[in-house]
């Protein structure tokens, strides 16, 4: 499909989205002006509103995938590669077509690698792993709103101090008196291994049309992204990075470092029959203005649905649809990240989280995506165990927020 095509497949899928919306509005408040005449909604509306709702859900997942397409360059394109770099290339191809790795063996060794070899497998070529982890930005919500470090140690460790230094005016001539100590927090997050296994058949292989490069990043990319979204989101941090759900949590009130803090909806696994939208402004104004400015919403698709109820006392909807193709939906003018692993609403849950995910969680790459050819084990396929290791982590416990759907 040409960029005209797919520019011209995307603005159908907006006006489809937006029709959809407005659908649902008119459904909606149908809804509520029975509610407000009979003391409750009529079934068929309730059944209406809810096949319409799932459409916009479908709409919405259109919009995504053909996103992801207008963002996926062929790997090596028109690029400029260095000489090293088509060596690399080459040699790679030929260690995954043939199983040949005398090539590889000798440029990493030339490179002094001593992690290489036929126990942890070979390198792939920098322009396929740049390729695996931008395709990642768009398919993990998580990594795409988190700030990304790349280390080439086992972990990244970094201080953080939790009360800012003390600070105060004085005149050029006035004495300065000692300062308070600072506290320091010392954070560490370790990069994990995180492996996919595609298989491919020797026919696949010898076909030399076929882009190893290419099938490597498209084969990978979606196992990868699941696994990190999990983790980034609710990972326990055994072997895997810790989830921003993971951590202690308190009433904002109570809040300290090191925890992270939620406000609550005032009902048990839901919103508020009264006012619902009040518990969404209140997680919003629970976080300071500095981080304010860069917030963003993170819930799944079940809470989303939920608010796409709610309007203001205006009577203006407070979600609306993207505006564009490559454009995410806004909750009060908050830009609204779909995550599916986080939990759907119910007794308690901790479905909704707000912030500026970009200082307050960090995802760690140690540079490298590393191939192992397996002809052996499921023959006649061949196997590609392919790895990356990978961190998280909450790195600033202020500027991440969650609406807990309880009473206290």
């Amino acid at each position: 499909m040409s960029s005209i095509e797919i520019k011209s497949a995307g603005d159908d899928i907006v006006a489809d989205l937006n029709r959809a919306f407005s659908a649902f509005k008119e459904a909606n408040d149908e809804r509520l002006a029975q509610i407000e005449t009979r003391m409750g909604a009529d079934v068929v509306t309730e059944e209406k509103l809810a096949r319409i709702d799932q459409t916009l859900d479908e709409t919405k997942s259109r919009l995504d995938r053909l996103a992801l397409d207008m963002s996926r360059p062929r790997i090596g394109g028109a690029a400029v590669e260095d000489r090293n770099g088509r060596e690399h290339k080459s040699a790679f191809n030929h260690y995954m077509r043939s199983g040949e790795a005398t090539g590889l063996k000798a440029l990493e060794a030339k490179a002094m690698s001593r992690s290489s070899g036929p126990d942890g497998g070979y390198l792939v070529p920098i322009p396929a792993e740049r390729e695996i982890l931008r395709r990642l930005a768009k398919l993990s919500p998580i990594r795409a709103i988190a700030s990304v470090r790349e280390i080439s140690s086992a972990s990244l460790r970094r201080a953080f101090s939790t009360t800012g230094p003390a600070a105060g005016w004085v005149t050029e001539t006035d004495p300065r008196p000692q300062t308070n100590n600072q506290q320091i927090a010392d954070m560490t997050f370790p990069a994990m291994e995180l492996y996919a296994m595609p298989a491919a058949t020797q026919a696949l292989l010898d076909d030399a049309v076929v882009d190893i490069e290419q099938w490597i990043a498209d084969e990978v990319q979606v196992a990868f992204a699941e696994q990190e979204g999990a983790a980034f989101v609710s990972g326990d941090g055994v072997n895997k990075p810790k989830g921003f759900l993971a951590y202690t949590t308190v009433a904002d009130a109570s809040w300290t470092w090191g925890n992270v803090g939620y406000v609550v909806t005032g009902v048990s696994g839901a919103f508020a029959a009264t006012n619902p939208s009040d518990a969404l402004f209140n997680l919003v104004y629970a976080l300071r203005a500095g981080y304010r400015q860069n917030g963003k919403f993170v819930m799944g698709r079940r809470a989303q649905s939920l608010v796409r109820q709610f309007k203001t006392t205006t009577g203006d909807y407070i979600w609306t649809p993207p505006a564009t193709a490559d454009g995410s939906a806004s909750l009060m003018n908050f830009p609204v990240v779909e995550a599916e692993d986080m939990p759907d609403p119910a007794a308690n849950s901790l479905s909704i989280a707000f912030g500026d995910f970009e200082r307050g969680y960090v995802v760690v790459d140690r540079v490298g995506i590393r191939v192992l050819r397996d002809p052996y084990s499921a023959k006649p396929y061949v196997l590609f165990y392919t790895t990356k290791r990978v961190g998280g982590g909450v790195q600033n416990f202020e500027a991440i927020k969650l609406l807990k759907f309880g009473v206290s």
